[in-house]
Formats: structure tokens, C-alpha cells, sequence
């Protein structure tokens, strides 16, 4: 969804109504998380995905009847036995979707919404998906405001304290409840669709690797900093447009920069006077992933150095060094592939091997 809302922010403010369609449930084996959107707009253009392919045909009709009838369904798509290349998810799993009609009228917040994720202010979107409420109506919250209603004033009382604590997670799901936000019965359930800021990737060592890194980590979604000590390396003509870069001491750097569970930090100057006292700090601070880059004996010299430093076990477990998967990789642009695959398989649980080489779903569940 925050890839297509520029397109959809544009459509909304032209006043052009257009059939927005959101996986709000998967199950088994589906290509697309929960919140994966597509939308159809005017002069019939199409932006987004839902199932990589499986389904969008049967959902481009359905984005168009729901802006013709101002109404909008809920469809489920799965696997057929009797007819597998038939409508439907040939990789065995099945989502459903909640596809509305979008317009002024209908979801006088949507623009407020766009608005905010594209400044990476945090909001949640709360929309009815099946009970008698009505399906499609729609709820923002911010941490501060809310904007809009799903019909009563209980359910929307018990759904905006939901959508702060899925917020704070930047979660997203379904949750249930009576008509009148009732919190022990399932009358009505709503999908909370949370938009935090995009996850951080603090990359250390602005040497040719790292421009690399740097490109490959914002293709991935994440907002990217360069940090080097050297300003002859750290200049903003080295690095893609969009990449932050500052000229500081790393680990001071990372003294004054907040992380969080989604923070990705790579260290690459595999120089000890800069990655130890980094990785001292890096290690005692919440990240979803710590990697740093050194030969094998750079990095047993490296652990040494940490132990000495006070790190005990457990935080020295977290460190991937040397870092990324073992790809054969030569170019940096390689070894950001590398690096980048590292961090993919670390985030949703895979093993690194070849699917050709392993059994079950292809696309397992969230961790």
C-alpha cells in the first residue's frame, strides 16, 4: 500500500473514484502479506499487487464494479483442485480481500491518510470487512486525532485504542467485535492496517560497499544513512539522492540515533578503531539485524576485542560477522545481495538454502 498511495493520493485529490482492493486474511501458502493493496482508477489504470500475478484479473472486474455499485465485497481466492490454473492461487493458498470504492464521500480521511505516510507520520486505518456494521467504512487514527467513524461511537472507542497499541507495533491484522465495540463477542470484525515509518538502515564505512548496500537497502524499503569519520569518504555525491550521509564518528553517531526491533545496522569499515566501540553500542541496543564486515581472522580479532570490552554472550550472539550469505559474492554490488539476502531471511525465518533443496510452504507465515 505505501508503494501505490502517491497514484492513489493523486486519483483521490482529482476527485477520480477508484476500487481499492487489500489482502485483509491469507492462509497456507500466499505470495502477499496481510495489507498488500492493488487499486483501479481512472481511464483504468492499475497500480499494485495482490497475489503476484495469481489473481489480479478477477480483481481488476471486481475494482471495477464496486466504483459502478458504491458497495464493497469481500472475495476470497484459493486453489482449486478441479481446475488449479483457473481463478485462483496456484501456489495452494487462498487470501480474501476487502475490495471498496474510494472516493471523497465515501472516505473523507483518505486524503489526510496519503498525506501522512508520505511525511512518515505514523497512522492506523481501521476498516469494517464483514458483520453489521457497514463493510468498508473507515476509521483513521493518529496518536493524537481521529478522523472518520465505523458507525457507533462504542465501536469506535474500543477501535481506536486497538489501532494506537497495533501502531506503536506497526502491526497490522483483523480484530473482532460486538456492534458496539463489545470486546468478548465477534460481530463485527475490522482490519487494522497500521503505516509506521519506514524501518532505518544505518550503514558504517562509506566506502564503495557501502553506496552499494545503501542503493539495495533503499529498493528494500528502508530510510538509509551513511556514517563515516572521513569526509573525504562521506560526501553525498558518492551515494544515491535519497540516502542521508554524516560525517561522525560512528559510534557517537549511533549514541544519538534512536533503533528500534525493525533497525537494520551494517558495519563495514572493518577498522577496530572505529567497529569496536560501534558494535560495544550497536549490540546493547535494540536491531533487528547487526552485521559487520571482515575477513575471518578480522572478525575473531574483532570478538576478542568485544569480550574484552565487557559484551557478554548473549549479546555477542546477535552480531552476524562476517557478514551476509555465502554467495560466491566479488563485486559490492554482489556482496550487497549478499548482505541484503542475509537480512531477508533473518526477518521471515529462512534457512538460506536453495528451494530447490527444501520441503513445505514456499511462503510460510510471519515468524
Amino acid at each position: 500500500m505505501r508503494e501505490i498511495l502517491p497514484a492513489l493520493g493523486r486519483w483521490y485529490a482529482e476527485g477520480s473514484p477508484f476500487g481499492l482492493a487489500t489482502v485483509v486474511d491469507v492462509s497456507r501458502s500466499a505470495p502477499r502479506d496481510p495489507g498488500a493493496s492493488m487499486a483501479v482508477g481512472p481511464g483504468d489504470e492499475v497500480v499494485g499487487s495482490v497475489s503476484g500475478g495469481c489473481v489480479e484479473g478477477a480483481v481488476y472486474e471486481l475494482a471495477q464494479e464496486v466504483v459502478a455499485s458504491g458497495e464493497a465485497r469481500l472475495e476470497t481466492f484459493g486453489y482449486s483442485d478441479e481446475d488449479a490454473f483457473a481463478v485462483g492461487l496456484t501456489c495452494g493458498g487462498e487470501i480474501t480481500l476487502l475490495v471498496r470504492p474510494v472516493t471523497a464521500a465515501l472516505d473523507p480521511s483518505f486524503g489526510a491518510v496519503a498525506e501522512s505516510v508520505a511525511a512518515g507520520r505514523p497512522v492506523t486505518v481501521a476498516t469494517v470487512i464483514d458483520g453489521p456494521a457497514q463493510r468498508g467504512a473507515t476509521l483513521a487514527v493518529w496518536a493524537d486525532e481521529v478522523s472518520g467513524t465505523l458507525g457507533t461511537t462504542g465501536l469506535d472507542v474500543a477501535v481506536t485504542a486497538d489501532a494506537r497499541g497495533e501502531l506503536a507495533l506497526g502491526a497490522t491484522g483483523r480484530r473482532h467485535y460486538g456492534p458496539h465495540g463489545e470486546r468478548r463477542e465477534d460481530a463485527v470484525t475490522v482490519f487494522l492496517h497500521s503505516f509506521a515509518p519506514p524501518p532505518r538502515m544505518l550503514v558504517f564505512g562509506a566506502i564503495d560497499y557501502a553506496a552499494a548496500v545503501a542503493r539495495i537497502g533503499a529498493f528494500l524499503g528502508y530510510r538509509v544513512t551513511v556514517c563515516d569519520a572521513r569526509p573525504v569518504f562521506a560526501t553525498p555525491k558518492r551515494f544515491p539522492h535519497d540516502v542521508e550521509v554524516v560525517v561522525e564518528w560512528p559510534h557517537r553517531f549511533l549514541q544519538k540515533t534512536d533503533t528500534d526491533e525493525r533497525t537494520v545496522i551494517c558495519v563495514l569499515t572493518h577498522d577496530p578503531k572505529f567497529d569496536v566501540p560501534l558494535l560495544e553500542e550497536a549490540l546493547r541496543r535494540p536491531a533487528a539485524y547487526i552485521g559487520a564486515m571482515g575477513s575471518r581472522r578480522t572478525h575473531d580479532d574483532r570478538m576478542k576485542r568485544l569480550r574484552d570490552g565487557g559484551l557478554d554472550a548473549a549479546e555477542l550472539a546477535r552480531l552476524r560477522s562476517p557478514v551476509g550469505l555465502d554467495l560466491g559474492a566479488r563485486t559490492p554490488e554482489e556482496v550487497a545481495v549478499s548482505v541484503a539476502a542475509e537480512i531477508v531471511a533473518l526477518r521471515w525465518g529462512g534457512s538460506g538454502a536453495p528451494l530447490a533443496a527444501t520441503d513445505g510452504e514456499i511462503h510460510p507465515r510471519r515468524p
